[in-house]
């Protein structure tokens, strides 16, 4: 399954971080800092057990976003991969992404066949840095 990486991040608008934390030391927190340093991306954050970070809102689902995000950014554990993705399709999202690390091949059958451009084992934050550059 190919996805070409550049037009995905050319195409996207609007960006679900999924399992984001407040602790600054957690990759979630660092890929979040840089896309709001670095791209012009509508940013949304969702972790149920957190209200805020720096300011921004955290919403505790992707159902509960004010938009539909074009792209979910997964940092969630191997286990949760078919809840998140059953909630990818439910919004209407355009492509799943799973962070470094993550891996689901059943969740990878299942999202392309619901339509979804699905990407796994992908850092957003290097892809974006690499293909499109700061406010590129």
């Amino acid at each position: 399954m190919s996805v070409d990486l550049e037009k995905i991040l050319r195409e996207t608008r609007t960006v679900a971080i999924v399992g984001v934390s407040a602790d600054p030391s957690r990759p979630s927190h660092d890929v979040w800092r840089y896309l709001r340093n670095a791209s012009d991306y509508e940013l949304y954050l969702v972790n149920p057990t957190v209200g805020e970070i720096d300011g921004a809102p955290v919403y505790p689902s992707l159902a509960d976003l004010p938009v539909v995000p074009d792209l979910v950014d997964v940092f969630r554990r191997h286990e949760h991969l078919p809840e998140v993705l059953a909630e990818t399709i439910a919004v209407g999202a355009k492509t799943l992404w799973l962070q470094q690390g993550l891996w689901h091949e059943q969740v990878a059958r299942d999202g392309a066949a619901a339509g979804l451009r699905v990407v796994m084992d992908r850092c957003l934050k290097v892809d974006h840095a690499r293909l499109i550059g700061p406010r590129g």
